[in-house]
């Protein structure tokens, strides 16, 4: 029972997927594409800017109302997010630099999966003709 459990990745991977190769390598082309690395980082650092300047007093105050002894009563009128979690003002630029590094090493794994996968087809199809031959040899 576990050689079935353990051969139906390797029977999925020896499938034909034309669709989804196609798919994948639009992906790796994609996460290789330093322009498409740099237009992913600049919209995280514009959704983390916009994100710490969001205005949190007025929340603030009506919970303040509902519940006196919350800590929200000591936050000015004027606070932000920023003000809140205490970021300074690179950080939106330190998470865009993140996710530019992180595009990269994502396209730079896609890559490798997709120089690997007709190797790794070629297992699968080995390793699943081996247990079929165990399988029938076990029931003889």
């Amino acid at each position: 029972m576990r050689w079935t459990l353990a051969a139906l990745p390797l029977i999925a991977l020896a499938a034909p997927m034309p669709a989804a190769a196609a798919d994948a390598r639009g992906a790796v082309a994609a996460l290789n594409d330093p322009a498409m690395q740099d237009r992913l980082a600049d919209t995280v650092t514009a959704l983390i800017d916009a994100m710490m300047q969001m205005p949190v007093g007025p929340l603030a105050e009506a919970v303040a109302r509902v519940d006196p002894e919350s800590d929200a009563a000591y936050i000015p009128r004027d606070a932000t997010v920023g003000d809140i979690a205490g970021r300074d003002r690179r950080d939106s630029e330190r998470m865009g630099a993140d996710v530019r590094a992180s595009a990269r090493m994502a396209g730079k794994a896609a890559s490798a999966l997709q120089a690997y996968a007709p190797v790794l087809k070629d297992m699968a199809r080995d390793l699943a003709s081996q247990w079929e031959r165990e399988r029938d040899a076990a029931r003889r």
